[in-house]
């Protein structure tokens, strides 16, 4: 709980000093009014009940403007720890995204346990206003307690006990916490279940192949499933943490009632006078008050501290997956190419390779394609050219140099990837593109220059406001767009990057008949010539289609993460072996 407090304080005075200060002068002016009610209700009755009207009459226009004093000074508070509540959000928000997107690699998101724990942290980041809000009101009911238990100490020193009589459901609201925690992180992998079968249930992509397929039912059946499964589970939790809570308010129940029947029998005794009983009553209201209130912004405040842990444990996760940062410069032309020495990898979590003692050499200038079936290996291997990963044995030099010694930003700078799963970027048409190479982001000429070297000059005349046009209708009224043309945009985000040495093309016209695909190496060929030329950059790809293979400088054959062949077209033809095999059985389906 300290360590939440110090957090929320601390992301509060970095984010404005003076609203939070004056959030909790106001505050504490709206709590501090509550018990002073009390003490003018008790002057108030002695005063009726002693025939003083002028005195009585004061003491009801106390009463009413520090009622108006606890109503609208917490209002204008809210309106100061709101902003501040936003600002926190704001903060986390960004530190979320950038531990998720910490590493140079993906190991972040192959791991589980931090994708539940990112699930889990997600949902509660909407909730850093109210536990901000929480703390705050809870510092000031603090204050007022103080002052509460000090008034009541003043007519019976056993009177102190009420509000020490709250400690019982503090604490037992602190387990029932607990337990709606646990459950809630029991159930993490199945609220992810059920928000991936609700996305293929409302995306077009998804929607439209299930509709045919006829399995709209089963897939509401699933979500169904999942979902019943998830609330029961949270149920038990929340049921749990009631009965738990209810036994707490329970004790303070009793006590409450103690005290009253207290101060009656002192009045019938002629110790205590009228306006101590109204005093004491108010005050044993207020008290409970106090605690039902205390215990729901302790609610609210164990869950922020739950998310407060849960934030520590991805730093910690994604700090664990930093690598060891080389410093490396990289060449500015490749004179020796890029050799692969005895690489393994297996993915994070899983035993078995999937590349295994991989040799081979990309000459500088060289085109290389990759073919085997799926699942041999390739996509990863590519992955690992581009840093994404790192191998768990052997070692990627790049001109002589270990991968792992070379500065990964200026190695990905130096990369120019278009991918199968693309990404489609509903920003800017400008954005789109120059986010392959920021510094082009507002150079006009540059982003110009790369989406005709793409070919999508029209694509730039069908979005209204050309480059500055919005793409998509993520969350705005932008410019719908084909997946060819989408991709077309990636190829030009591709081309944009400045002096490339890598330029990879890993399956992106798996979806496109053979002329479109070879329409599309034609353009990405050009500017790999360039490159080659100027830089001695190598050119990889992965394909299906032997087409497009065959006129590679270098194939190389994978299978079961091996490298079975290598050569040239002409060469592996005459080996007669897989590659051969797998030519000639696509050769006859297109007879």
């Amino acid at each position: 709980m300290r360590s939440t407090a110090a957090l929320l304080l601390g992301m509060a005075l970095r984010g404005s000093r003076g609203r939070l200060f004056g959030a909790m002068a106001l505050l504490l002016a709206g709590y501090l009014a509550t018990p002073a009610v009390a003490l003018v209700l008790r002057g108030f009755t002695d005063a009726a009940l002693g025939h003083d009207p002028g005195t009585a009459a004061r003491l009801a226009l106390a009463a009413i403007a520090l009622l108006l004093a606890e109503l609208m000074l917490g209002h204008f508070a809210h309106l100061l720890y709101f902003e501040l509540g936003e600002l926190e959000e704001a903060a986390l928000q960004a530190e979320l995204l950038k531990l998720s997107n910490g590493t140079q690699g993906l190991e972040t998101f192959d791991s589980p346990e931090f994708a539940d724990t990112l699930v889990l942290v997600r949902e509660d980041l909407p909730r850093t206003r109210a536990a901000l809000e929480a703390l705050l009101q809870l510092g000031g009911l603090a204050v007022q307690t103080v002052v509460t238990t000090a008034i009541l100490a003043t007519l019976d020193p056993w009177l102190v006990l009420l509000p020490l009589a709250a400690v019982a459901p503090v604490l037992l609201g602190r387990r029932a916490q607990d337990r709606v925690e646990r459950a809630k992180e029991r159930t993490a992998p199945r609220i992810r279940l059920t928000r991936h079968l609700l996305t293929l249930g409302t995306t077009a992509t998804a929607v439209k192949e299930l509709r045919l397929c006829g399995t709209e039912e089963e897939l509401l059946a699933r979500h169904r499933t999942a979902w019943q499964a998830t609330t029961a589970e949270l149920r038990r939790g929340h049921l749990s943490g009631a009965l738990l809570r209810a036994a707490g308010q329970l004790v303070f129940a009793a006590a409450y009632g103690g005290a009253v029947l207290l101060v009656l029998r002192q009045a019938v005794d002629g110790r205590a006078g009228a306006g101590d009983v109204v005093l004491v009553i108010t005050l044993a209201v207020q008290v409970s008050v106090q605690v039902a209130s205390a215990l729901g912004l302790l609610t609210v405040l164990q869950g922020a501290g739950r998310m407060a842990e849960r934030m520590a444990e991805l730093r910690g996760r994604s700090a664990a997956m930093v690598r060891p940062g080389g410093d490396g410069t990289v060449p500015a032309r490749l004179e020796r190419g890029i050799r692969f020495e005895s690489v393994g990898f297996r993915y994070p979590g899983s035993d078995r390779p999937v590349l295994d003692g991989v040799d081979l050499l990309l000459p500088p200038g060289a085109t290389v394609a990759l073919v085997g079936e799926n699942g041999a290996g390739k996509s990863t291997l590519v992955k690992l050219l581009c840093g994404l990963y790192r191998p768990t044995s052997g070692r990627i030099l790049v001109d002589g140099v270990d991968l792992r010694e070379l500065s990964a930003e200026q190695w990905s700078a130096r990369v120019a990837p278009l991918f199968q799963d693309f990404a489609r970027l509903e920003l800017l048409l400008r954005e789109n593109v120059g986010v392959g190479a920021l510094a082009a982001l507002h150079d006009d000429a540059a982003l110009t220059a790369a989406l005709a070297r793409a070919r999508a000059e029209r694509i730039v005349e069908q979005v209204p406001g050309g480059l500055d046009g919005l793409l998509g209708r993520g969350y705005g009224d932008g410019a719908e767009l084909s997946g060819g043309q989408w991709q077309t945009l990636g190829l030009a985000r591709c081309l944009v990057r400045p002096e490339p040495l890598l330029m990879l093309l890993d399956e992106p016209a798996a979806a496109l008949d053979a002329a479109a695909e070879a329409a599309l190496f034609e353009r990405f060929g050009d500017s790999a010539g360039r490159a080659a030329r100027e830089r001695g950059a190598v050119t990889l790809f992965v394909s299906h289609r032997f087409s497009t293979v065959r006129s590679a400088d270098l194939i190389v054959v994978l299978e079961h993460g091996r490298v079975l062949e290598a050569g040239s077209h002409t060469e592996l033809m005459a080996h007669r072996r897989t590659y051969r095999e797998l030519f000639e059985l696509q050769a006859r389906a297109y007879r």
